[in-house]
This record gives C-alpha cells, structure tokens and sequence, in this order.
C-alpha cells in the first residue's frame, strides 16, 4: 500500500512540477518573446555589430567547438545524467512523502540544486565572455546599447502583457 502511495503521488506532482516550471519561463504563448528577451549575443545583434570576415570566423569557430563540447558531454554524461536525475527525483519523493516535513533535507536539496543552477550559470558567462573577446572596443559598447535597448522592449512589453491581462 505505501509504494502504491507514492506511486500516485509522483504521478500527481510530477506533472505539477513539470508545468510549473513551463508557466515560469512565459509558457507556450510566449516562446517568441522569451527568446527576444534572452541576453546575449544573437544573429541580428551580430549584423547591427557590422563584424569583420575575420570575426565572423571566429565567431563560427567558437560556436562549432562548443556545439562539439556539448555532444561529447551529453553521450559520455547520458547515463550518468539519467542516473543523476533519477536520485534527485527519489529524494524529492522521499521528502514529500514522509510523515513529517524535513526543513534541513528540503534546505540541503535546494542548496543542491542551487550550486548546480550556479556552475551552469558560470559556465555560461564563460562563453559569453569568449564570444565578446572577439569584438573590438567599439563594438563592445555598441554591443552593450543594443542589450539596454533591448532589455527596455522587453519590459515594455511585458508591462503591456501585464496590463492585457489585468483587464
């Protein structure tokens, strides 16, 4: 009876977890915007730069060896991942399937996946940095305009969503 228990509750939450976090990232009305919203440095940021053969080159180069990178640690992680998230997803259970609530082991998960959250983060910024190493000074600050200009349309227009669905 107890398995048949947390059965039925990972296949309630589960799903909750799943949607929540889609709602949490706009959804599927707002695809198009999020990736808009998203900074960095993206293809039609890349054209208002005016880039030289040369840094486009580099700029191919950097993206190709990181497309590699990725493939070799998602064939050489994929079982481990799956193990991983596995363990994870049994911790979760453990935790809200007992009897009473645990604060330290909800706290010691949240750090957990908090510190993973952060090294994906850094490594981020570690190649966005490259990736910026390649623009002269110029378009560096060129750069960093068009990111404010962007980043005001996209308050703008999430301001505009929010007051659309006050109404």
């Amino acid at each position: 009876m107890k398995m048949a228990k947390k059965l039925i509750l990972a296949s309630v939450v589960l799903p909750l977890v799943l949607s929540t976090s889609a709602y949490a990232f706009g959804g599927k009305d707002h695809k198009g915007q999020q990736g808009e919203c998203r900074p960095g440095l993206d293809r039609g940021m890349m054209k208002e730069l005016n880039l030289t053969d040369s840094q486009k080159e580099q700029f191919k180069t950097l993206r190709q060896a990181n497309k590699e990178e990725m493939k070799e640690r998602f064939n050489d992680k994929r079982e481990q991942g799956k193990t991983a998230r596995m363990a994870h997803f049994d911790k979760v259970n453990d935790l809200l399937t007992a009897d009473k609530f645990d604060p330290a082991k909800a706290t010691e998960l949240a750090q957990e996946m908090s510190n993973k959250h952060i090294e994906r983060q850094v490594e981020a910024l570690s190649k966005q940095h490259k990736m910026l190493s390649i623009l002269t000074p110029e378009q560096k600050t060129q750069f960093i305009e068009l990111q404010k200009e962007r980043l005001d349309d996209c308050a703008d227009d999430m301001a505009h969503h929010k007051a659309k669905d006050r109404k």
